[in-house]
């Protein structure tokens, strides 16, 4: 079991966690979930996340789960 599985994302407990991109753009490298977008109908699942950059504020939603993809995010500030 790797430590992905003992750790899984909840789209919902991730307000105001911190990213690193493994990849920076535009000197943005840290970024802060600034905000969980819930779906029109209470039933549906969360499917995207609002992503603010630490260095410029500058906003960007992403589907929540390609913050499981350590190829492009890492958790926490690095």
């Amino acid at each position: 079991m790797n430590s992905k599985d003992q750790n899984p994302l909840s789209p919902k407990k991730l307000l105001l966690t911190k990213w690193t991109a493994v990849k920076p753009l535009h000197k943005r490298k840290h970024f802060l979930v600034s905000k969980v977008i819930l779906p029109e109908l209470a039933e549906q699942a969360i499917e995207f996340v609002e992503l603010e950059a630490v260095f410029d504020q500058h906003s960007q939603v992403i589907p929540w789960r390609e913050l499981k993809d350590s190829g492009i995010w890492l958790q926490g500030w690095i």
